[in-house]
C-alpha cells in the first residue's frame, strides 16, 4: 500500500480505533491528535493557544471593527482560525510526502489529492452503546447531546474549509457503518478494498 488513508468519522463511530488497527496491520504511521502538536509547532503557537482556534470557523459580527475583514483592505489580516487550518494543511501535506500513513479527520481527504478516503458512521443507538462501553460514566442523554454537538461542529468545519458536504458518499471511496459490521468488519472490508486497488 503506497497511499495515505484518510478517515472521516461521526463521533463515537470508532473511526480512530479503525485507524489504529489499520496502521498496525499496514505498518504505517498513524496521525490523529498528534497533528495538533505538529500543527501548533508549524504555526509557532503553544498547543494551548492552538487549541483555542483549532476546528473553529471565523465568526464575524457586523461591527465597524470587523469591517476591516476585507481582503482588499490594507488592514486585512487572516483570521487566526484560518492560519491554524493552513498550518495543519502544510503538516498533512508534509506527512503525505514522507510516505503512506493513516490520518484521521482534519479535512485530510480534501487536503490531499491522491489519498484513499474512508467515512465511518453508525446509528445513534450504536454510537451511544459504543461510548458507554468505554466506561465514560456519562449520562446517555448528555452523551447523545455531545455526539450531536461534535458532529455538527465537524460538519460545519469541513464544509467551511472544503466546500464539500461532510458524510456524502460521493466524497469518499468507502463509507462503512460500524454499528452494523463492527470495527472488525470495517477493518476486514477496508483490507479487502485495498487489495483491489
Amino acid at each position: 500500500m503506497d497511499k495515505v488513508i484518510t478517515i472521516s468519522r461521526e463521533f463515537g463511530s470508532g473511526g480512530r480505533e479503525l485507524g489504529i488497527k489499520l496502521a498496525k496491520e499496514l505498518k504505517v504511521p498513524f496521525y490523529d491528535k498528534e497533528l495538533i502538536g505538529l500543527s501548533a509547532e508549524e504555526c509557532g503557537l503553544s498547543e494551548e493557544k492552538f487549541l483555542k482556534y483549532f476546528e473553529k470557523i471565523p465568526v464575524l459580527q457586523n461591527t465597524l471593527e470587523n469591517q476591516l475583514y476585507n481582503p482588499f483592505s490594507l488592514f486585512y489580516e487572516i483570521p487566526m482560525s484560518d492560519q491554524v487550518f493552513l498550518a495543519q494543511t502544510r503538516v498533512i501535506k508534509k506527512l503525505a510526502e514522507q510516505g503512506p500513513c493513516i490520518i484521521v479527520g482534519r479535512c485530510a481527504d480534501r487536503v490531499l489529492e491522491d489519498s484513499i478516503n474512508l467515512f465511518i458512521y453508525a446509528k445513534m443507538e450504536d454510537r451511544l452503546k459504543r461510548m458507554n462501553s468505554l466506561n465514560t460514566g456519562t449520562d446517555p442523554e448528555i452523551m447523545e447531546h455531545k455526539i450531536r454537538e461534535v458532529d455538527k461542529k465537524r460538519k460545519e468545519y469541513y464544509q467551511y474549509y472544503t466546500g464539500c458536504e461532510w458524510g456524502k458518499a460521493q466524497n469518499y471511496h468507502l463509507c462503512l457503518d460500524s454499528g452494523l459490521a463492527g470495527i472488525e468488519g470495517c477493518f476486514n472490508t477496508v483490507m479487502a478494498y485495498l487489495k483491489c486497488i
